[in-house]
């Protein structure tokens, strides 16, 4: 079944992001991968600990899942030779990048520096550095897959929030 979609000059700038599912299916991506954190954290770790879905690093990688996701729906709604697919390609290949190396190596950085004695500083640290900035390749891989296998699915079968109220309106009455 295919809703019409309402042209976006017609809609409010409100109702412009509500009908972009791209957007909506990439942070629910980004999301759900966040959620998967605690889920890892509970089965794997055996420990209960809501802090994880705030913080960096990690498996899986949540921007990944962000980006591919972002990139896969431009793709599937403007054509893969189109060059938004390109840009948003290419901004997924640098934050991957950027994860899983200069991220990670800042990360190993603050562990050789949080392990050094406190002697050593004139002023010794409030609080050690954070050490978990970056991902493993495995986590952003993982990501990188959660990302489309999300969003390509969320934007054929539900497609934009607004779609899918204007769907549930249509239902209820």
């Amino acid at each position: 079944m295919t809703v019409p979609v309402v042209m976006a000059t017609t809609l409010s700038p409100a109702a412009q992001l509500f009908d972009n599912g791209v957007l909506a299916w990439g942070l629910a991506a980004c999301g759900l991968a966040q959620l998967s954190k605690l889920l890892i954290e509970l089965v794997v770790h055996r420990r209960w600990r809501p802090a994880v879905l705030i913080e960096t690093g990690g498996m899986p990688s949540s921007h990944s899942a962000l980006v591919t996701g972002t990139a896969a729906g431009v793709g599937w709604q403007n054509g893969f030779n189109d060059p938004l697919f390109a840009l948003a390609a290419t901004v997924a290949f640098v934050v991957m990048y950027d994860a899983s190396g200069i991220r990670r190596a800042a990360g190993f950085t603050a562990a050789r520096v949080n392990a050094l004695p406190d002697s050593i500083w004139s002023t010794p640290p409030e609080k050690p550095l954070k050490e978990t900035l970056g991902h493993s390749r495995l986590e952003v891989l993982v990501g990188s897959l959660l990302g489309p296998a999300i969003a390509l699915p969320g934007l054929a079968w539900v497609g934009s929030p607004l779609q899918l109220a204007q769907r549930l309106g249509d239902a209820i009455g």
